[in-house]
């Protein structure tokens, strides 16, 4: 069995912290020695890991200042391979590595168009982080792309060349998925007959909340609805602002991050997802794999690639508030179509592990039997 670590800046409550940590024990499950390096080990998904992971935590607030540390674990426990995820991580996991003079082979994995991935940050921060990107990424060993839209956007941006990319999915059906949507759920607007709108992701730029917020007013004002927005962010503050001022605040909840968002979604009467870019967004697969029907936004990239092109729900362009409203009041009326068994299969947790060890060189045990009976 193979040595593996993997590195993250801590286990914040995202997409990208989710999946790593699924990688995480679905490679310590095949038998392999993991190791979870954090530069700063901290974050909901910290309690649920199981012990046959082992964290190291670099003890650093900034994800480039544990660049020293990570060359000396590098250098003295040589992995066979790494894997590392965030812009500031993959660069941070490459560096470290060529100082350490290591053997160990070094994985990034790429979550969102390359392109659109410094949207957050001033100009010149931007201009550095794409800076540093076009520099250490085509030196890792790999590159991993979560769908068609990050791997092609990624040649154009970075310059790496195609056959160094390989396209992975995110492994986001497990059972852990399914067993949480059964648990109870203790939330009143759940109770009624009223349909409840939900959405899941950082209250942040990138997920274009004030687009969705001013579609549900529009919505609001010819049926009864309610809205649940699960997920903390520092755009909160004029969201709440925003919600107040379109006269929808005593329908709508934000509860912040929780631990176990999945059983809102198999309740939630439809999935909403508003962003103006992203990579291959989890939450949307999952509601989907929990039969709700789904409004997400045609946005780079992802999304027209998960509803295949609007064959299993409404994909509509962004930022347009009236295709929103129109579109929410359609799959709160229409039949919805179930997803194949297909379809289910390409996002289960152990296929996608086995395809991760594959790419990294690392042999697999044999994948176990199929969640497509949860669909």
């Amino acid at each position: 069995m193979a040595k593996l670590a993997l590195f993250l800046p801590s286990l914040a409550g995202g997409g990208a912290e989710r999946v790593l940590v699924d990688l995480a024990e679905g490679f310590a499950r095949r038998g392999h020695q993991t190791d979870l390096i954090l530069a700063t080990a901290e974050g909901p998904y910290l309690k649920n890991l199981s012990k046959e992971v082992k964290v190291i935590d670099l003890g650093v607030k900034r994800t480039l200042s544990a660049t020293p540390k990570l060359r000396a674990y590098l250098a003295k426990h040589k992995p066979d391979a790494m894997l590392s995820t965030l812009e500031h991580a993959n660069v941070v996991a490459v560096l470290a590595n060529k100082l350490a003079g290591s053997p160990t082979k070094v994985f990034i994995r790429e979550a969102i168009s390359t392109s659109n991935s410094t949207m957050d940050l001033g100009k010149a921060k931007a201009f550095v982080a794409m800076s540093l990107m076009r520099l250490f990424y085509p030196k890792a060993n790999g590159i991993v792309a979560v769908s068609e839209g990050v791997q092609g956007d990624m040649v154009k941006t970075l310059g790496v060349k195609p056959e160094k990319i390989e396209m992975i999915l995110n492994p986001v059906l497990t059972e852990r998925v399914f067993k949480l949507a059964d648990e109870p759920l203790d939330h009143p607007w759940f109770q009624t007959e009223i349909p409840v709108l939900l959405t899941v992701g950082r209250l942040t730029y990138q997920k274009d909340f004030p687009t969705l917020l001013k579609a549900f007013a529009k919505l609001h004002a010819k049926r009864p609805v309610r809205l649940v927005m699960l997920g903390e962010g520092e755009e909160r503050e004029g969201l709440e602002r925003l919600a107040k001022d379109l006269n929808i605040s005593e329908d709508l909840d934000m509860p912040g991050f929780v631990d176990n968002p999945f059983k809102y979604m198999s309740r939630a009467s439809a999935y909403v997802l508003s962003s103006i870019a992203e990579g291959l967004p989890n939450a949307l697969i999952q509601a989907m794999a929990l039969g709700r029907p789904v409004v997400a936004t045609d946005c780079p990239s992802g999304p027209k690639e998960i509803l295949e092109g609007g064959r299993y729900g409404k994909l509509i362009p962004m930022q347009d508030v009236e295709a929103m409203a129109r579109a929410l009041s359609s799959v709160l009326s229409e039949p919805h179509k179930a997803m194949s068994e297909e379809w289910v299969k390409r996002y289960e947790a152990e296929a996608v592990i086995s395809q991760y060890l594959a790419f990294m060189g690392v042999t697999s045990a044999p994948q176990k039997p199929s969640l497509s009976t949860h669909s």
